[in-house]
């Protein structure tokens, strides 16, 4: 079993930044790939961010060039940097993690945190 907290949400004004995090417990996160994905209100739950256990990542189209993931094995932590926010980007934001980056970025994975809420003002 993992266990997943995020952090670092919040409130920020347009064109400003975040860093989340996602810190795992109970096995080690660098044994999964790990997808960050966000739900606005009436919406559905789409993957943003996703990095592989090597450590290649992929991105939602819109967030591209904007935001970056990356991993601290040695935290057993993942990020999430978000810079040159919108206010399209406000949203509960979650990570998650499986042993296959197939079911990360499909949204299938096998752990999920319970989110942290990103607001983005204009």
């Amino acid at each position: 079993q993992v266990q997943l907290v995020e952090s670092g949400g919040g409130l920020v004004q347009a064109g400003g930044s975040l860093r989340l995090s996602c810190a795992a417990s109970g096995r080690p996160l660098s044994s999964y790939a790990v997808g960050w994905y966000r739900q606005a209100p009436g919406n559905r739950r789409d993957l943003v961010a996703g990095i592989s256990v090597g450590g290649s990542t992929d991105y939602a189209g819109s967030v591209k060039g904007r935001f970056t993931i990356s991993r601290d094995n040695a935290k057993n932590t993942v990020y999430l940097q978000m810079n040159s926010l919108k206010p399209e980007d406000t949203a509960v934001y979650y990570c998650a993690a499986d042993a296959s980056f197939v079911e990360v970025t499909a949204g299938t994975s096998d752990y999920w945190g319970q989110g942290t809420q990103v607001t983005v003002s204009s």
